[in-house]
């Protein structure tokens, strides 16, 4: 029995890490080509393979579902199509105890996702963000729709880009008053934190007053803020690139400032949830293989994974926005496609048996 669990999960582990490294490999070069419009002589193509370089453990862990669906299932159609699904049967492995042994792997594959997306993907996420955007600080064209907004009481800021050593560029800070009107604006060149304040280099400062303005240069200036390099880092990538020990403080501090944070407390659960999308996928794949793809062609199943994985990918897409705009749990947006998984798969397993 031994020899079997191992010989089943080693094949299916080993395909759902192929798979995984497929769908990645063309997630990857279609982002190399859609960066390929915004290539300057500042951002080269050098630049492009550096940033989607950085970006190949995010990838790896959006993905780990999917290839978990479509690894089981290529898996577990060669057993089916070599009957060997039908001599572990024979043997005494009834199909509960076979789907351990499929549930297994698929779940070593997303402890693995899981640790990537927790340790790993932060780090070069935020780094692949970086060296984007001062690769296009240069280009004029495309500083203007890039880097980071934030708001601190009646004062917005922007950030063309952050460095992890606490290092800011192209700092714009515009404060406003009660009434909305803009009462000073801020330019630097650079900033960098001293620990409980920012130190500003090559500012620039515009005070309006009534109808008129004065400007003022300076070679620094000190901002004092609650906005921290760690903060700043936050928003510089997507929510569904942090991990999960630092979402759910960070939907707080948005709460407190009277900014959005539902987005941010469902990148939460999403990524908390995600084994249990993954054993859910894998189980709607062993239905198939039980069931209607037993002796179907692999084409049919690999397209029967990839209907399932958009299918599921359109439900959390629909469950996001709707929980955000109707003020429902979050969590139960994250959970009700999930779900949906777990009670299709168990009840064609039941028809099945």
């Amino acid at each position: 029995m031994g020899k079997l669990q191992r010989y089943i999960g080693g094949q299916l582990f080993v395909t759902m890490l192929g798979v995984l490294a497929l769908i990645v490999g063309f997630d990857a070069l279609s982002a190399i080509i859609d960066e390929l419009d915004d290539i300057s002589d500042s951002y080269t193509f050098l630049d492009v393979l550096i940033y989607v370089g950085f970006s190949l453990p995010r990838r790896l862990h959006e993905f780990v579902p999917f290839a978990a669906l479509i690894g089981a299932l290529i898996g577990l159609g060669k057993f089916a199509s070599s009957s060997e699904l039908t001599v572990a049967q024979a043997s005494g492995l009834s199909s509960s105890k076979i789907g351990m042994m499929v549930l297994q792997p698929a779940l070593l594959v997303a402890t693995l996702g899981f640790t990537v997306g927790e340790f790993i993907a932060p780090l070069t996420e935020q780094l692949a963000v970086s060296h984007r955007a001062l690769a296009q600080r240069e280009n004029k064209g495309v500083a203007h729709t890039s880097g980071i907004w934030s708001r601190e009481g009646n004062t917005y800021i922007h950030v063309d880009a952050v460095q992890r050593q606490g290092v800011v560029y192209g700092v714009k800070l515009l404060t406003f008053d009660n009434d909305r009107l803009m009462t000073k604006a801020l330019k630097a060149e650079r900033g960098s934190y001293q620990g409980n304040h920012w130190l500003l280099e090559r500012v620039e400062l515009t005070l309006f007053e009534g109808t008129s303005t004065r400007v003022s240069e300076a070679t620094t200036h000190r901002w004092d803020t609650q906005i921290t390099p760690a903060l700043l880092a936050l928003e510089a990538v997507e929510h569904s690139s942090l991990p999960t020990r630092q979402l759910w403080p960070y939907a707080r501090y948005l709460e407190s400032q009277g900014l959005l944070y539902r987005d941010v407390e469902l990148a939460f659960w999403r990524k908390l949830l995600q084994p249990l999308a993954v054993a859910g996928l894998v189980l709607i794949a062993m239905s198939f293989i039980f069931g209607p793809l037993r002796s179907g062609t692999m084409g049919a199943r690999i397209f029967a994974g990839v209907l399932v994985g958009v299918l599921f990918r359109i439900s959390e897409d629909l469950f996001g926005p709707v929980s955000l705009i109707y003020g429902f749990p979050t969590v139960l947006s994250a959970v009700i496609p999930i779900m949906c998984c777990w009670l299709c798969g168990l009840w064609l397993l039941q028809r099945k048996a």
